[in-house]
């Protein structure tokens, strides 16, 4: 009686199997790293964000935008803890501010050493005439 089915051909196909579906695998697990770059929460802060609300001890940037300037006047900067009692009329002020000033309020999931803060004003793009 023959053998239908060859041992040494299976292992071979199932290398074949495992290995394309690891590099499936992998590069599944490092999309999400690159698509968290995307916007404005990307290293060296290409939109110049706002920290909301300003912290008390936190040195404005040397390039900050007047946006962040006027809000910071609007709404002193706090030393209330995220998540207390004190904290969220403030953010509530600062939020206010950043729309009031034509700014976009960002909520930022991931923070990061350099976007710690849970909300960010991203200042409004200017329009360029014809």
């Amino acid at each position: 009686m023959r053998l239908l089915l060859n041992p040494i051909k299976i292992v071979h196909y199932l290398k074949y199997v495992i290995v394309a579906s690891s590099g499936l695998w992998l590069i599944l697990l490092t999309a999400p790293a690159h698509a968290s770059c995307e916007g404005c929460l990307c290293p060296g802060d290409p939109c110049q964000l706002c920290p909301l609300p300003a912290m008390e001890g936190e040195l404005p940037k040397p390039d900050e935008l007047e946006i962040c300037a006027r809000i910071r006047e609007k709404v002193p900067p706090t030393s209330a803890q995220p998540g207390s009692n004190e904290y969220f009329p403030s953010l509530d002020r600062s939020t206010a501010a950043c729309v009031a000033e034509g700014g976009d309020v960002i909520r930022n999931r991931r923070r990061s050493e350099e976007f710690p803060s849970r909300f960010y004003c991203k200042p409004p793009i200017p329009i360029q005439g014809r």
